[in-house]
């Protein structure tokens, strides 16, 4: 059973504590990493090519090697017809140094201009600075919309405004949370939160949403997850281990785990969830079992186990940690993961097998699989699907939950660079013009009706129904130089570059490519403006990568095992 929390700790303070020794789990990232340097928006773009250089022995020395490591020019790729290198790239703009330092400017500036400062101090950034459209939440700080703005502030040396996030976001999880009579649970964080001026004290207060004013009134289950991961960024990125040590911090994160770590009455290690708990904000038929969910719990746990103090509190949630995770990468890298090979596999499923020696262990129909996904394949290549659960593989493929396998080393290394052999294969319906699909492929006709609802907003190849988002970006950027492939995320971003500044930062675009600015997006997004400079930051000093990539996941017991006549 785990311990109940201390509702009675004291009130956050900022006094430091002892900084402790360097944690063993990281000891294979430290070399990768030396020591975090400042990222200088003026560097020049001609710094990549040496920047490529270093990840590539990087990325040796994590077994991360391949065949596409060298820093192939537009040029040098080979002229075959058939090659799908050639097609998914031919099409890539070249902007000069000059076109790219301005595009880097105007996004700090926008960056900038987005703050959020509770009295007197900036404790994030507004979700979007679309004067011509009403505000709605969008004039809020998003927990999740925050992540890459405090990314970007981090790799530019701006540590403080990421601290003070993290602790007004940990005073906000303290709040008691009611949704019409009903109490959520202590450790959930909210949504989003904003600053009003009381107009009887004339001080400045704190509104926040649990998911009581959300569209759908769900709460936010990767909230809780990406405050922990941006803590441990802030940690690695400052070598100052004091703030994660607090005793509130410390606390915040027990609450969490309390919260997900739960005896329940699952079979699986996965968590449940609702439509609308995520990135995907709306009903998109992601309910039950959602990769970006799974990914981020597993990456999540990986780092508290890391910032956990070993002290009597601490080491209760050691083993539950350990146990959940050996079970949930498990289940993740068996289950959810499709290949040419599985899917053949699944192909052949018999139904109706019964006892742990059933091959089909959630009675999947074969007659289920979608026509698209016979073609979408590769022979080489792979993907982590979007859901599964008793009679039912949602086979869409979903960016974020993917990219999040392979920095967090849910993904084996064998799978990360399958995930990659996919992104290359099918460049063009994944990337198009305008990087990147945040799912593949777009729900259409009577599909769409039931699964959305009939959502104005998700019709096809629009918003989270196959719309493409430039914040992903980042997590993108990250996978490649961790797999070895920085050219793919280079071509990525010069894509954006050509459009993103001249169509003023919007949220998303629609298509089938993305060609067209999205229908209801907002422009001077915030996370599209720092999804940007993340991932240029990260090419120019692939170090950074340290904040947010972890090393290869081992397991400390014997694997579980599949039945004998698997």
């Amino acid at each position: 059973m785990l311990p109940s929390a201390n509702m009675d700790s004291p009130p956050i303070s900022d006094n430091k504590m002892d900084e402790p020794s360097p944690s063993v789990a990281e000891s294979a990232l430290s070399k990768f990493e030396d020591r975090t340097r400042l990222l200088n928006i003026e560097r020049h773009v001609s710094c990549e090519a040496k920047s490529f250089l270093d990840i590539s022995l990087a990325s040796r020395s994590h077994h991360y090697i391949s065949k596409h490591l060298e820093n192939v020019r537009i040029e040098d790729v080979p002229e075959d017809v058939g090659s799908p290198v050639k097609g998914s790239f031919s099409n890539t703009p070249n902007l000069n140094s000059f076109d790219t330092h301005l595009i880097r400017t105007e996004a700090w500036e926008a960056l900038k201009r987005s703050l959020v400062y509770y009295r007197g101090q900036p404790v994030g950034t507004i979700a979007a600075a679309d004067h011509s459209e009403d505000a709605l939440n969008y004039n809020q700080v998003f927990v999740r919309d925050f992540i890459p703005s405090g990314l970007a502030f981090l790799m530019n040396g701006e540590p403080e405004i990421v601290k003070n996030f993290l602790l007004t976001t940990l005073r906000l999880q303290l709040w008691e949370k009611m949704i019409d009579k009903f109490k959520l649970g202590a450790g959930v964080m909210p949504a989003s939160f904003k600053v009003l001026r009381n107009p009887i004290t004339h001080r400045e207060e704190l509104l926040a949403d649990f998911g009581g004013s959300a569209i759908g009134r769900v709460a936010p289950v990767d909230s809780v997850f990406w405050w922990i991961i941006l803590l441990r960024a802030y940690t690695k990125s400052t070598g100052d281990s004091s703030l994660a040590e607090m005793p509130d911090c410390q606390r915040g994160m027990r609450l969490i785990l309390m919260l997900c770590l739960s005896d329940g009455f699952d079979t699986f290690p996965t968590l449940l969830c609702a439509d609308g708990c995520c990135m995907v904000d709306r009903r998109m038929g992601i309910y039950g079992y959602p990769i970006e969910i799974q990914a981020l719990f597993f990456m999540a746990l990986r780092c508290a186990l890391i910032m956990l103090k070993q002290d009597n509190e601490g080491k209760l949630f050691v083993e539950p940690i350990t146990k959940r995770l050996q079970a949930l990468s498990y289940h993740l890298r068996t289950y959810f993961w499709l290949d040419f090979h599985q899917l053949n596999v699944i192909y052949r499923y018999k139904t109706e097998e019964y006892s742990h020696t059933a091959v089909n262990k959630f009675n999947v129909m074969p007659d289920s699989l979608p026509e698209w996904v016979f073609d979408f394949m590769p022979n080489q290549g792979g993907y982590f699907i979007g859901n599964v659960s008793p009679a039912r593989m949602d086979f869409r493929w979903f960016c974020l939950g993917n990219c999040l396998a392979i920095l967090s080393s849910l993904a084996t290394p064998e799978q990360a660079a399958a995930i990659m052999d996919l992104f290359e294969a099918r460049w063009t319906e994944l990337i198009g013009e305008m990087p990147l699909k945040v799912c593949y492929p777009a729900i259409e006709g009577h599909d769409w009706q039931i699964t959305t609802g009939c959502d104005p907003k998700n019709t096809r190849w629009s918003y989270h129904n196959g719309g493409s988002w430039p914040v992903l970006l980042w997590v993108f950027t990250a996978a490649c130089i961790k797999t070895g492939r920085p050219q793919m995320a280079r071509r990525a971003i010069e894509l954006a570059e050509s459009r993103m500044l001249k169509d003023s930062w919007p949220e998303y675009y629609d298509g089938k490519l993305g060609r067209y600015v999205g229908k209801q997006a907002r422009k001077f997004q915030t996370w599209s403006i720092a999804g940007y400079l993340v991932a240029k930051a990260m090419l120019d000093d692939p170090t950074h990568l340290g904040m947010i990539a972890l090393e290869e996941y081992q397991q400390t017991q014997p694997c579980l095992r599949r039945s004998s006549s698997c």
